[in-house]
């Protein structure tokens, strides 16, 4: 299309009046509609109201799941998203606190939900719909959204995982090793310290690109989490996505989605990226609020089918890229209500991860930091990141540390004694060392050699009780 400027200076040359006035007249028009605010816009009415969700009629042949709608009321205008669409009506999730919407009042529909990130995003901390919420300056927003948003690399289309990396972690980088484009589950109860822990693996030096996913988290620890837990230096290549847990469901719902996108950014730049998700739990539940909002029956334990669809699809999404592209390495936290294990959202998660860490509540209540069980913590692709002898040695401290376990109740009762096991007894010697050396906290310097840390803590502790 020819814009007003374009005309005008096509009549350039021997002036003729009234062709200029009617050309000046065309640009006034063409600019009116050239605004999108000035345009018609096919909308609907609010019909009913829920305290989570509202109905709308006059959406439904133009409306699309997952849209984002603009109701507009007495107190301003606000945003929502359709979750369900009938033959006469929609249901829309506000994403403020409560619906605060009126009968009657209009509402127009406004499309998918556009992330386009940029590399001037890291080092900030923006919401689910991707405003700045650090007090810093406008993000700048490239035009055109990514094309490749949402999709998961094809099965074969990925690149192979094969690339071993150092977390920092002594417990991690020994029984649970991770590759890049690896995706990770934190399986604790409320209280064990899982947020410390993955504050930690957020500090690993091999990343470009950071993205931290806060989900139903509360709100006074945000800013100490991203301030002192993961430090100015880290954050400096680290984008936060926060959705705490006074906001609305689909707030909660649309966090993980958002973070994913700005991770897929990167990994398209050729990034080496970490995702760190806290918590896969509370997403889960956001997406159980939202869909009993619509009706949907729950089947296990109160969650709706649907959100054992939604979880891979998200999960999925992470891992390697395609040949030439990045890599997402995923640690998400799974929150296990009642610390239960087998609670359906871990469960679920489990199956579809490439490996768990289990932090058991008893060991943190002996003080031990980070709590993991290494017996029952598993890396799928650790054969990748460990050589021969390193697998050889993990076999015989996971062997040492089951039976130093499975004797901790003889032992107690007195009904041990040295000598008559050489097993045993060199469990007993060495196993509390080695629990000893894994022990590491936020403050304590990133280990840059795990397995040698270890032999050496061994040896001292070893040769000083033989000195004595």
């Amino acid at each position: 299309m020819t814009t007003g400027s374009s005309l005008l200076r096509a009549s350039e040359g021997p002036a003729d009046t009234g062709q200029t006035d009617r050309l000046a007249a065309l640009e006034r028009i063409w600019r009116r509609f050239d605004d999108p605010q000035a345009l018609l816009a096919r909308g609907g009415r609010v019909a009913e109201i829920s305290p989570t969700h509202y109905k709308v009629r006059g959406l439904s042949g133009i409306a699309r799941l997952g849209d984002i709608v603009e109701q507009r009321g007495r107190t301003g205008a606000r945003r929502g998203e359709i979750v369900k669409i009938g033959s006469d009506e929609v249901v829309v999730a506000p994403f403020e606190r409560s619906a605060d919407a009126g009968i009657g009042d209009a509402v127009f529909r406004r499309g998918p939900l556009a992330v386009t990130p940029h590399v001037s995003w890291r080092g900030r901390a923006i919401d689910a719909l991707t405003r700045a919420i650090d007090g810093g300056p406008p993000l700048i927003r490239p035009n055109a959204p990514d094309a490749a948003h949402g999709a998961t690399p094809g099965a074969l289309a990925r690149q192979r995982v094969g690339t071993g990396f150092l977390t920092g972690v002594r417990v991690i980088d020994i029984f649970t090793p991770l590759c890049f484009g690896q995706r990770l589950g934190i399986f604790a109860g409320s209280g064990v310290g899982k947020s410390t822990l993955l504050a930690m693996l957020a500090g690993a030096e091999a990343f470009d690109t950071v993205v931290v996913a806060l989900i139903g988290e509360r709100g006074r620890e945000v800013r100490e989490f991203l301030e002192d837990t993961i430090g100015a230096d880290s954050m400096a290549k680290t984008v936060a996505v926060v959705a705490t847990s006074d906001e609305s469901a689909m707030m909660r719902r649309r966090a993980p989605d958002t973070a994913m996108c700005v991770a897929e950014h990167f990994r398209d730049q050729g990034h080496r990226v970490l995702l760190v998700l806290d918590s896969i739990t509370r997403f889960a539940h956001a997406l159980r609020e939202v869909a009993t909002g619509t009706g949907e029956p729950p089947v296990a334990r109160g969650y709706p089918a649907s959100v054992f669809t939604d979880l891979p699809k998200l999960l999925e999404r992470a891992g390697p890229g395609a040949e030439g592209k990045g890599s997402i390495t995923a640690i998400i936290s799974v929150l296990v209500d009642g610390d239960d294990h087998n609670d359906p959202v871990a469960d679920s998660v489990r199956g579809i991860l490439d490996g768990h860490v289990v932090l058991d509540r008893a060991l943190a209540e002996q003080g031990r930091y980070p709590p993991v069980n290494p017996l029952s913590s598993i890396s799928r692709l650790a054969d990748k990141a460990w050589s021969p002898e390193q697998r050889m040695l993990v076999t015989k401290l996971k062997s040492m540390i089951a039976r130093f376990e499975d004797t901790r109740d003889i032992r107690l009762l007195g009904a041990y004694q040295s000598g008559a096991d050489a097993e045993l007894d060199n469990a007993v010697r060495q196993v509390p060392l080695i629990y000893e050396a894994l022990t590491q906290s936020p403050r304590d310097r990133a280990s840059a050699d795990p397995f040698a840390d270890l032999a050496r803590h061994l040896k001292g502790k070893l040769n000083g009780d033989q000195g004595d």
